[in-house]
């Protein structure tokens, strides 16, 4: 049987999208499932290597998280596009839904590229995470496959003048390609410049521990953060940064308070200081390096219990 390169390509589109590089793929297999419905491919074919090029895409991910844990999620945090839903929304997310989170991560923006690493990280399964990532990757597919073979005439009246357009056609795709990567940066130094402020370092809340003035420490990271790092600074009170507003009545408006995370530029500890300066506490800074960078001083740290599965730690706030 003779090759479709045109399947081919549409399998490496999909790799290469599932892999994190920022190329379209929801118009390529819309246009693939028009082709499945003239009978001009493979419909099976279509199917079956497009699923494939997502697990095998969510497989290399899982494999990372698995052998390097962390240090996967902060460097896809460091370059995604969406730096503030990376470093929050998607591992509430991992934690709320599970194993299923899996199931619905392709149609979730900023899920899809954090939720295999993350599946690894936390020791998941190498069976259960195949037969999750194949079933939502089969529902993804299936979805945009079938959306072209629906629209399959409109499509075909399409195609041939953007065909006649030529180089015209694919200079304005390549040029609203570059539009959205420009935007998404944008929104990105955005973030982070709504994130500077004064930080303190280590060294200096070393200092002031063991001068007797200690501030108090607040650690803000996600329960599944805390599996992948189960350590604290001592002291440290576990206030997540998704429970931050419920729990401002309960932290003293008197006292300097250090946030701290594990993520890329203090971006979750820098959002929790943001909020509590917001709210009228007088001084709150982002623990520079955040607690990487107190375990690279050397500097004493408590072992934090969590349980495995679906992680889950007491949250813990001072007493009136």
């Amino acid at each position: 049987m003779p090759i479709d390169y045109r399947i081919l390509m549409i399998t490496a589109n999909v790799l290469a999208n599932q892999l994190g590089l920022p190329v379209p793929v929801i118009p390529t297999l819309i246009v693939a499932g028009a082709w499945a419905a003239q009978g001009t491919i493979s419909p099976t074919a279509l199917f079956l290597c497009t699923i494939f090029a997502c697990v095998a895409a969510d497989s290399v991910w899982f494999l990372a998280g698995r052998v390097y844990g962390n240090s996967v999620m902060k460097l896809l945090c460091r370059i995604s596009l969406t730096p503030d839903s990376c470093v929050s929304d998607t591992q509430s997310r991992f934690e709320r839904w599970g194993s299923n989170a899996l199931l619905v991560a392709k149609f979730v923006p900023g899920l899809a590229l954090i939720a295999p690493p993350l599946a690894g990280a936390t020791k998941m399964g190498w069976l259960r995470f195949l037969a999750f990532s194949t079933v939502g990757s089969a529902a993804w597919v299936t979805i945009a496959i079938a959306g072209g073979m629906l629209f399959r005439h409109q499509i075909e009246q399409i195609m041939p003048r953007i065909a006649d357009f030529g180089v015209a056609a694919a200079t304005t795709i390549g040029a609203v390609l570059v539009i959205y990567i420009a935007y998404k940066w944008w929104e990105r130094r955005r973030f982070y410049s709504v994130l500077r402020m004064a930080r303190i370092d280590v060294q200096e809340l070393y200092r002031l521990i063991g001068a007797g003035r200690a501030p108090l420490i607040v650690d803000v990271r996600s329960p599944t953060a805390l599996t992948l790092e189960p350590r604290r600074i001592p002291g440290a009170l576990h206030v997540p940064l998704l429970e931050v507003k419920q729990h401002l009545g309960d932290l003293p408006r008197d006292r300097e308070i250090v946030a701290y995370c594990t993520c890329p530029n203090e971006a979750s500890a820098a959002q929790v200081a943001k909020l509590l300066m917001d709210s009228g506490f007088r001084k709150v800074r982002p623990l520079y390096g955040g607690l990487d960078a107190w375990i690279a001083a050397g500097y004493a740290v408590d072992a934090i219990e969590v349980s495995t599965g679906h992680p889950t730690a007491a949250i813990l706030v001072p007493k009136a």
